[in-house]
């Protein structure tokens, strides 16, 4: 039996006990009597190694130790021997070995985060571009005939010719689609072993917007991290990079440092080690698939060589449906919600986009828990994030319209948000949140927060709950700012990038931030936006967003989720089957239910059965807290940096259900 074909440490440990010379096989005996073994395991008696012959010595030392440990124990002996070359073949098994250990690690995790959750499942499409074309024609109206429906099976396949299989795969979608969710589920469903079986040793997940954290800008540092292990065999990994896929999410996240702000905009380091990696000048044979919004692809495309484009376009009007019906444990709060949907075709409409049904349904569900008749006809998606921002603000402290407490939080939220965005920051230390006078745990409907690792040190971060809600209060903070004399200096640059881009003649996607300053100019708005947040805008500051809408509606340009919508609208009600959404992220928290097991999710199922996937759980995770925290019972994650989620209490307003968007 050749060591290629082992298929497990018991038969490689009986190749490399065959592959010795009689004089060896003898040495590696007289070793193994005297080897001060591992702590707990039990020394080897004189008499036990007389007369074995090889397949005896495996059989001993697996009954013994078990098999890894016996794979050790030889590799103790054959070291002092100096039989290095032996060594290297025997320890390559620990390659598949460690495979094994990092798919319990990601299975454990990922389950970990969603223990107990009703196995609900929800459909989302993707549609690939010919590869001949350029993504950015993605932003043009195509015809339903170049479209292709695609699965996460045939990502990476080539269809009759796998000489051209793509490597990298850029998957493209607006704010809220499901990227995460996708990504996320890639990497479950390989460690289950449902996804691409016998194609990759490794599927790593790497979030972009985290990446910041890393204590080291070395690939080796990515590595112990995505395995949560500073000890992961990084060279045994790395021994076939063509056997290994990187999933980068979130390009459009990368974040600056924190001790550096926009100063020099140069790449830092840790966004210089993605580049590497995207660039191909860092392991070139690997797989990679990037997550990206569309208005990220003029600083990504140039870093691509070649290239497969996908596009997600979110739910279908049947999965709208189920997605109300698994959101809400009333089943009348479900029917009476799902109506006030049916009956507006701008929330019908936006609730394609699975992060905006989940703002829908949590701001219907605020309002009905208030006992608040749902009044509002929202006209747009801004007015939607109107609405739910407005529920989910603390009330008043006198109960009147003097609005103190309520501005002075809707204030602070939006000069985070602001701060962020003009320094790319999506994660905020609690000394942020003090500075703008904050409190993360009070404000869980806008604020999530996650527990990382760094050294030997936990630190809390908090992000906004969706990259959205961050764009929607930068736009508020032209609004709400203690000077409120000029629409400010940030908007009018912005405008000007539109204006210099306007030769495009539709192929730029404004900003999301500045979609919802569009939307606020609008003059009917601004009453509406008084009564709700209890300001008034002074009369320069109208002027200044009366000049603003009339310089955008003078372009050409497309607004988020507009792509989306068309695609929908051109391709989605003739595909009969869609990608499987089951039992991972967008997670969902009854919030009335601190301690709730039953809980609803929109998640990614990579096949194309028509029914939910009973996946089993692992065992290791039961009886620990809700979060996104390290697996218990993994000793070698001191340094290994992954967040943990934080299961938030003593809320001062009543927050909608927890998910990841």
């Amino acid at each position: 039996m050749a060591m290629a074909k082992a298929r497990n440490p018991r038969e490689a440990l009986l190749w490399a006990l065959s592959d010795l010379e009689e004089n060896d096989f003898k040495k590696l005996k007289f070793y193994l009597r005297d080897m001060t073994l591992s702590e707990g395991q039990p020394p080897l008696a004189r008499g036990e190694l007389e007369g074995l012959i090889p397949v005896d010595l495996a059989e001993l030392l697996i009954s013994k130790y078990g098999e890894k440990e016996a794979v050790k124990v030889v590799l103790q002996g054959l070291k002092v021997m100096n039989l290095l070359e032996l060594v290297d073949q025997l320890s390559h098994i620990c390659l598949h070995d460690y495979r094994e250990v990092y798919r319990e690690h990601v299975r454990c995790l990922e389950e970990w985060q969603e223990a107990g959750v009703n196995g609900r499942y929800n459909q989302v499409l993707l549609v690939a571009k010919p590869s001949s074309e350029s993504p950015e024609s993605l932003a043009c109206p195509i015809p339903e005939q170049e479209l292709d429906s695609v699965t996460v099976e045939a990502l990476f396949d080539s269809g009759e010719k796998p000489s051209l299989a793509p490597s990298l795969v850029v998957l493209q979608g607006s704010a809220g689609t499901g990227k995460t969710t996708l990504a996320r589920k890639m990497v479950l469903d390989w460690a289950t072993g449902t996804l691409y079986p016998g194609r990759f040793d490794y599927v790593f997940y790497v979030s972009c917007k985290e990446v910041v954290l890393l204590l080291e800008s070395k690939l080796e540092q990515l590595l112990f991290w995505c395995c949560g292990d500073n000890q992961a065999p990084v060279t045994e990994i790395l021994r076939q990079p063509e056997r290994l896929l990187f999933i980068l999410d979130g390009f459009d996240e990368l974040q600056r440092p924190f001790e550096e702000k926009l100063k020099k905009r140069g790449l830092s380091p840790k966004e210089s080690l993605l580049h590497l990696l995207i660039r191909r000048h860092t392991l070139p044979t690997c797989s990679l698939l990037i997550t990206t919004r569309p208005l990220a692809l003029r600083n990504l495309e140039p870093l691509l060589k070649q290239a497969r484009h996908v596009h997600i376009l979110g739910f279908s009007e049947e999965e709208r449906a189920r997605y109300f019906s698994s959101y809400f444990t009333d089943e009348k709060q479900a029917d009476r919600a799902f109506d006030i949907v049916q009956k507006n075709d701008i929330l019908y409409k936006a609730c394609q986009v699975p992060g905006i049904c989940w703002v829908v349904c949590s701001w219907l569900q605020g309002q009905m828990e208030r006992g608040k008749v749902v009044l509002e006809t929202p006209r747009n998606s801004t007015d939607i994030f109107m609405a739910y921002v407005s529920t989910f603000l603390p009330p008043d402290d006198d109960g009147g319209c003097s609005g103190l407490s309520r501005h002075r939080v809707l204030r602070s939220l939006c000069s985070l948000a602001a701060e962020g965005i003009q320094h790319q920051r999506f994660l905020f230390e609690e000394a942020e949140l003090r500075k703008h006078n904050l409190d993360g745990p009070r404000l869980a409907a806008f604020l999530s927060s996650n527990d990382y690792q760094l050294g030997l040190a936990i630190k809390k971060f908090y992000s906004f709950r969706h990259i959205s809600f961050q764009d929607f209060f930068h736009a508020m903070s032209y609004l709400v700012k203690e000077d409120q004399s000029r629409l400010g200096k940030e908007s009018r640059r912005e405008v000007q990038r539109l204006l210099e881009v306007k030769e495009q003649e539709g192929n730029d996607e404004m900003t999301l931030t500045m979609q919802f300053l569009l939307d606020i100019s609008k003059k009917d708005s601004f009453s509406n936006l008084e009564l709700k947040f209890c300001f008034r805008i002074s009369p320069c500051l109208a002027q200044d967003l009366k000049h603003f809408k009339e310089q955008m509606e003078s372009m050409k340009h497309n607004r988020t989720w507009d792509l989306e919508f068309s695609l929908y609208e051109a391709k989605i009600k003739n595909l009969v089957k869609g990608i499987q959404m089951n039992n991972v992220s967008f997670k969902i928290k009854h919030s009335n239910e601190k301690k709730s097991q039953s809980q609803n999710l929109f998640s990614v199922k990579s096949s194309l059965s028509h029914g939910p996937k009973e996946e089993q759980k692992c065992p290791s995770v039961h009886g620990q807290k809700e979060g996104k925290d390290n697996i218990a019972g993994t000793p070698k994650e001191a340094s290994s940096g992954k967040g943990r989620g934080t299961e938030e209490t003593d809320e001062e307003v009543r927050s909608p259900k927890n998910t990841y968007i």
